[in-house]
């Protein structure tokens, strides 16, 4: 059996499509905060799903969610970076403290021999090398949630070595694709149903980041997964590629069908960020990951126009 926490989400409920259709018998623990159940319908009747409404904060919910688990997919977050959204609180208590139940569970539990964790580009901060390699240093997020994934991962770590499990960890670039429910190509969506005749767009327009169609990470973690061999593993997952604001702004744009649109940029802060916290420019060195077989499919503008046209075809807010 294989626990995804966070499995009815955007990025988990894929990576359980994925190991339900390789034959797999799957538990999904999720309180249902962002994720929904509508991201597993197809698999809700099938005897290999066992879908249970909990909370990583429970103790009890985590110990009952581990009972004949042999690997541990954590997928469970706070995805959003802005404290504007999130508080600081949120990030411990959703990103650490979360963890570190789950980790102190696997320990006593005894059962787990493979535990990965989907971490952040964001640890890295803003970094002097682009594309970002895994080894470089120092690691200096410059965002609560960055520093709280960050913190998950020193956990991690740390645990797979004490108490003798494998552990991989992925610091994930921007994932896009079907079921997203956040981020700037859901906001410009949701803002441009709202108006669609302008669209703000924050920070001054030249950051620029890398996007990887959700496909493509699921297909990339598994690899991992499978072709690596060390007690503790951290791989870069992303598109060899980046897109700027602007152009995402354009494509949403266009794929709505709407012309005439007034782009607005509000200046951001702190050299034109979005906001407190945003990495102007990502793109992370995925040659580790290459190395073992594996390679996104599409660039980072391509996976933006896909996840554009998907959102304008489902968009329910």
């Amino acid at each position: 059996m294989i626990l995804v926490t966070g499995g009815a989400g955007f990025i988990g409920s894929h990576l359980v499509d994925q190991l339900l259709e390789r034959g797999e018998r799957v538990r999904v623990l999720d309180n249902l905060s962002s994720g929904s159940l509508k991201n597993l319908e197809r698999w809700l009747n099938s005897p290999n799903l066992d879908f249970m409404e909990g909370d990583l904060l429970d103790p009890g919910d985590v110990d009952k969610a581990l009972r004949g688990c042999e690997a541990v997919y954590h997928m469970a977050a706070v995805p959003e970076v802005r404290l504007s959204r999130a508080s600081p609180e949120e990030h411990f208590k959703q990103n650490i403290e979360a963890t570190y139940n789950l980790l102190e569970a696997i320990a006593k539990g005894g059962g787990v021999k493979l535990y990965v964790f989907a971490s952040s580009s964001t640890v890295y901060g803003d970094a002097d090398v682009i594309p970002t390699p895994e080894d470089y240093a120092p690691l200096e997020p410059i965002s609560v949630y960055g520093a709280s994934k960050l913190a998950a991962e020193a956990l991690s770590m740390a645990y797979a070595h004490t108490y003798g499990f494998r552990c991989i960890i992925y610091r994930m670039a921007n994932i896009v694709g079907p079921r997203i429910n956040h981020g700037v190509i859901y906001d410009f969506v949701e803002k441009l149903r709202r108006n669609p005749k302008c669209l703000e767009v924050l920070g001054d327009g030249t950051q620029s980041k890398s996007y990887l169609y959700v496909a493509d990470c699921i297909e990339g973690m598994l690899t991992g997964v499978e072709r690596s061999s060390g007690r503790v593993e951290i791989f870069n997952i992303g598109s060899e590629d980046r897109v700027g604001v602007s152009a995402i702004a354009h494509i949403v744009i266009e794929e709505m069908g709407l012309s005439d649109v007034e782009v607005y940029y509000t200046g951001g802060v702190d050299g034109g960020r979005g906001w407190k916290g945003d990495v102007k420019l990502m793109q992370l060195d995925v040659s580790k990951l290459k190395g073992l077989g594996w390679r996104p499919r599409m660039g980072s503008e391509e996976a933006v126009r896909l996840t554009a046209k998907w959102l304008v075809r489902h968009y329910e807010g």
